[in-house]
């Protein structure tokens, strides 16, 4: 049953049609109904630590559901690496490391690594633009052209949401080039001390292949940084194929890769199945958050029979947007990791 799952996962992306069915919870994790029947959320433990952390300060509904979805695909992607793990494989342990910092990222990315105060994350999710914190991206770059996008006058109030996920994602991109950096210089420092010399030759080729992934990382960060400082000043492109900000970057990226017209012109066509599964995960973001606030305004109110219909509502609504948020978020890993495969093999041509 789990080759079959893994098959799916990373199968042909030329059936559009089942798209939804392949990135779904179902498909990817059959067991998930019946932990969620013993009352445990992840079948991993320190998994489990993390969402019971984030419940108990009380992370914004549309946070929770984000960490949920991140927290699902680390699931999914631990116990595939078990299993290579029993099967003899990741010798080298590459797989666990980079498993280590998807961990690492996913603490960072919700202020639950022990760095700074998870309860700032309490702000509606959906309009942090109205934010007046100067350090809000803890970059002073990016703090400066946001203050000088939100005073600008050229954007929406939809466009300035958009554009506050747009810096929200560079800013996680950020972040994960710092882990990857950081365990790099570890990884190094273990190197020059212990490796034997007939092992250096192999741990070499490891350490390349890690600078090439930093070297890619860096490379999308400012070309990402690129994209946000022109569109701080200019607006949005009305004539892009894409709307939606991430699915743009991908497209930027993927001109840039050495596909043929065809494949190019068939990576277009998934982006736009893509774009559309954004724009609805995001459609769920925003009942979720108005729903949330219906319900905190019901119970103040002290209406028994409204806050049990306004519950329930709210948590069908919840499950729904971790739902989508995880199809969409296996989507984006998917779609990024090819464009980085072909961005290391034109590096290695």
């Amino acid at each position: 049953m789990k080759a079959f799952v893994l098959i799916l996962v990373l199968g042909s992306y030329l059936n559009f049609g089942v798209l939804g069915s392949k990135y779904s919870r179902t498909v990817n994790d059959p067991k998930k109904d019946t932990r969620d029947d013993a009352g445990v959320e992840f079948s991993i433990a320190k998994l489990n630590k993390v969402w019971e952390k984030a419940i108990r300060l009380q992370l914004a509904p549309v946070k929770q559901a984000e960490l949920h979805s991140d927290l699902e695909i680390q699931e999914k992607d631990e116990l595939h690496w078990k299993k290579l793990k029993a099967e003899g494989m990741d010798e080298e342990g590459e797989k666990e490391a980079k498993l280590r910092r998807n961990f690492n990222v996913i603490l960072a990315r919700y202020g639950l690594d022990g760095k700074k105060d998870t309860r700032n994350l309490e702000s509606n999710f959906l309009k942090d633009h109205d934010n007046t914190d100067t350090n809000m991206f803890e970059d002073p770059r990016l703090d400066k052209l946001w203050s000088k996008a939100k005073t600008s006058g050229k954007f929406s109030e939809e466009e300035l949401q958009n554009l506050n996920r747009e810096f929200q994602h560079h800013k996680d991109k950020v972040q994960e080039y710092n882990i990857v950096m950081e365990t790099v210089s570890r990884t190094e420092d273990v190197f020059k001390n212990e490796i034997s010399p007939s092992e250096m030759e192999i741990k070499e080729h490891v350490l390349h292949e890690k600078h090439a992934e930093l070297k890619e990382k860096l490379r999308s960060i400012n070309q990402g940084f690129e994209r946000l400082r022109k569109i701080s000043h200019h607006g949005f492109d009305v004539d892009s194929e894409f709307k939606e900000p991430r699915v743009a970057e991908l497209w930027d990226m993927a001109k840039e890769r050495n596909f043929t017209d065809d494949e190019l012109e068939s990576f277009k066509e998934e982006l736009m199945h893509f774009e559309t599964k954004v724009e609805k995960h995001k459609h769920y973001q925003e009942q979720l958050e108005l729903s949330h606030q219906k319900l905190k305004h019901v119970e103040a109110l002290g209406y028994e029979e409204h806050m049990v219909r306004n519950k329930e509502k709210y948590t069908k609504l919840s499950e729904k947007t971790r739902e989508m948020g995880y199809k969409m978020k296996k989507h984006m890993q998917d779609l990024t990791s090819r464009l980085a495969r072909k961005a290391l093999q034109h590096n290695e041509l």
